[in-house]
């Protein structure tokens, strides 16, 4: 007798949508398209960063620049010049641009009038190595990196920190030391999903840590085998790391895509443009755009 096959269930029909969904969410983040070079007239790109109309500033770190990029035109400008050889940035809900200035060991929060203000020259009366990356919770505070990258245009520069270490400086001034790492660089956080995103470069890993309060994190989890320069989350919780390329990984840690940058390093990565969902991209001497499917997690 032949046997016919019942058919599907509502809730079968729903299980399926889900997993389409998820996969989409996964596989098909770049709409197969191509890197495109925006423009390749820098030494060494760094440090992009969203404003709230979606233009990318990014640093030039040799050069002591900061450039911005215009999504409506797809034109690069200068910004400002002598930034305290600014590295990584982002921009707070004031719409100010913080940058790791390491030229001095410090943090800077720059208005949009190029106006400066120092917000950190040390730690315990010690210099810092040199901010490297920094993100901004919702409590006004800022985690940030602090390896050690020796500069040749650093003027009499003594290590004063022998650890590499991530920080957390409150609102009011405030900085405290949250744990030491092998060479502490990329950051990134999700306020939505109350997570922070830790690279150890020079360990090779990323850990994943519970935001649990104004400075207070859970213990680190090891996210994924790989370390990174920079990073920046998507909306499904994609984290995307820097190095060779750009390498993505899910929510649990799996790699599920890796996009080819024709240069010898990327250095971080952003999401910008109207609807945050122009994967902007810094690598050496060149800044790179590729239109996804999906925007910049809140």
């Amino acid at each position: 007798m032949m046997k016919f096959k019942p058919l599907m269930t509502a809730v079968g029909l729903v299980l399926v949508a889900i997993q389409c969904k998820t996969i989409n969410s996964q596989t098909m983040i770049f709409e197969n398209e191509e890197p495109k070079l925006v423009s390749d007239q820098f030494k060494f790109t760094e440090g992009p960063s969203a404003d709230s109309e979606g233009n990318v500033y990014f640093t030039d770190q040799p050069n002591d620049k900061i450039y911005v990029w215009d999504w409506k035109t797809n034109a690069v400008t200068e910004f400002m010049n002598k930034t305290g050889r600014a590295n990584g940035t982002y921009f707070d809900k004031e719409n100010r641009l913080l940058t790791c200035s390491d030229e001095k060991g410090e943090i800077w929060r720059i208005s949009k009038d190029q106006s400066v203000e120092v917000l950190m020259q040390g730690f315990k009366g010690k210099r810092l190595n040199g901010p490297n990356d920094l993100w901004l919770d919702q409590f006004g505070g800022i985690y940030f990196t602090d390896p050690l990258y020796r500069r040749d245009y650093w003027v009499d520069f003594k290590e004063e920190i022998p650890e590499k270490d991530l920080y957390y400086r409150f609102k009011n001034g405030e900085v405290i030391k949250i744990e030491t790492f092998k060479a502490p660089n990329g950051i990134i956080g999700s306020i939505k999903q109350k997570k922070l995103y830790v690279s150890d470069i020079d360990g090779k890993k990323t850990y994943v840590y519970d935001i649990l309060g104004e400075g207070k994190l859970s213990e680190k989890k090891l996210f994924c085998e790989m370390g990174s320069d920079g990073m920046t989350l998507d909306e499904h919780g994609n984290l995307y790391l820097t190095g060779d390329g750009i390498t993505v990984f899910n929510a649990k840690g799996e790699k599920i895509k890796h996009i080819n940058i024709p240069e010898e390093w990327t250095g971080n990565v952003t999401f910008g443009g109207e609807k945050g969902n122009i994967l902007f991209i810094t690598a050496s001497k060149s800044v790179y755009t590729v239109k996804t499917n999906t925007k910049r997690m809140k």
